[in-house]
């Protein structure tokens, strides 16, 4: 059965060669999710603090959705589900197959051409050799990148290598899908046939944690939500909880 246990996570960045003390950072502090402090060891090194004390727990058939403003650390605790970060300090564990749709073109590199890149794509999400060999057809045709995927993805568009990425990340169900809004892949046809893939992929998924300033989105996909302020969890409860609360503190 899949599961997420996060126990007291930190995570802090070090900022080096900032000046702590300066108006700049101060106006930074104010504005932006992270909070600015100086490091206990050395004052002239600036640490920004993005996730504080995170306590979660998700099993089996849970959606939940993160909520805040930009800044507010609902990436950074997405990239710590996905094994992207490390915590600072806390415990993390989670069982089941973990895909992140976010950032998904790490693991896959510029000179090599598509259908490496579905090979390197598909190690880095944890598939065998001999899985990804017996999917390579279905991906190749879902992309319709046709010759293209002969040649290095450095001679893709944007969009091409969104295509590629999207259709090796999405050709295992995984336990848990850590996804967020801003995915895009092409043009609009392809933009229909990638939401139709991803809504037969959401439906079969055992944990999703959705990041989104969607409000209807969250409703739409998930039955609680949490909501985050400079890297900490403010309320948690059922969707419509959390984001009246979060208009509220929108001043709506």
């Amino acid at each position: 059965m899949a599961s997420i246990e996060l126990e007291n996570v930190s995570v802090s960045f070090p900022v080096y060669n900032a000046a702590t003390r300066s108006l700049k950072n101060r106006l930074i502090q104010s504005a932006t999710g992270g909070q600015i402090r100086a490091d206990a060891v050395s004052q002239r090194i600036s640490v920004v603090q993005a996730l504080q004390d995170i306590n979660l727990s998700l099993a089996n058939g849970d959606r939940l959705g993160l909520i805040g403003h930009n800044g507010a650390g609902k990436t950074t605790l997405l990239r710590v589900l996905g094994g992207i970060y490390e915590p600072n300090c806390g415990r993390v564990t989670i069982h089941g197959l973990t895909v992140p749709l976010f950032d998904i073109s790490l693991g896959m590199d510029q000179e090599s051409t598509g259908y490496e890149n579905i090979v390197l794509r598909g190690l880095f999400l944890g598939l065998t050799r001999q899985q990804i060999k017996a999917k390579m057809e279905e991906i190749a045709d879902f992309t319709e990148l046709g010759d293209f995927l002969d040649l290095p993805i450095r001679t893709y568009s944007a969009g091409m290598q969104m295509r590629l990425a999207f259709a090796v990340s999405t050709s295992v169900v995984p336990d848990i899908l850590l996804l967020d809004e801003g995915i895009g892949a092409g043009d609009a046809a392809f933009m229909h046939k990638a939401r139709e893939r991803l809504a037969r992929f959401t439906e079969q998924v055992s944990i999703i944690v959705l990041s989104s300033h969607s409000d209807d989105l969250v409703r739409s996909m998930c039955a609680k939500a949490i909501l985050m302020e400079h890297g900490r969890i403010v309320y948690a409860g059922p969707t419509e909880e959390v984001l009246e609360r979060y208009q509220v503190m929108r001043g709506f």
